[in-house]
């Protein structure tokens, strides 16, 4: 369990297949504290760390992650948003994440806004998964690359994010272009919403 707070973004210092998986290693300040077995989330995509020496630590994301997520775009000396899962005794400062990635979007506008900046997100329209709860609303939360926002004028297909310049120094978001491929993590509450509706 997340709650969509980015820590800081790992750097990519090392990619390496193994048949259909791919093993992810990075740096990052607190990697010396990661334990064997450890859940971290990775632009929002739940991984268990697998080795660690020294500032290095690596993870595994199988075909299906891959498929589902950006990870296999991935290239060495990418910049990464990391999150340690929740301690039960801590503040939920963002929104209930669970890093099971749903699918990717492609962000399609970006402008300024009196010292934010907003990002347009675009995804596949697919209106089986939007009865299962796969949208946003408006006000509502959404997850891109593990950050946890709040929906502007959402669409069928389509959302914005407005990002003040802390979130945008201190994760990729800096490094998001037209074009760019993010992760998406629809709200899990809507989900059990729409998922409850079918029994009503």
């Amino acid at each position: 369990m997340f709650s969509g707070i980015v820590e800081e973004t790992a750097r990519v210092v090392a990619l390496r297949r193994e048949q259909s998986n791919l093993h992810i290693t990075l740096t990052c300040s607190f990697a010396s504290t990661l334990t064997i077995d450890q859940s971290v989330a990775h632009n929002g995509v739940c991984l268990t760390v697998v080795s660690r020496e020294g500032d290095n630590y690596t993870v595994t994301a199988i075909d299906e992650t891959l498929q589902r997520s950006n990870l296999g775009q991935l290239q060495v000396g990418d910049e990464v948003n990391l999150e340690r899962s929740m301690q039960l005794n801590e503040r939920l400062d963002g929104h209930i994440v669970q890093g099971h990635v749903d699918e990717t979007a492609v962000c399609t506008a970006i402008a300024e806004a009196d010292g934010s900046t907003i990002f347009t997100f675009e995804y596949p329209l697919d209106p089986v998964m939007a009865r299962k709860g796969y949208f946003t609303v408006d006000k509502g939360s959404v997850t891109v690359n593990g950050v946890s926002l709040t929906v502007c004028n959402p669409t069928d297909n389509t959302f914005q994010v407005c990002i003040i310049p802390y979130t945008l120094e201190h994760t990729n978001f800096h490094a998001i272009r037209v074009g760019t491929r993010v992760n998406i993590e629809f709200d899990i509450i809507g989900k059990y919403i729409s998922r409850l509706s079918h029994f009503a």
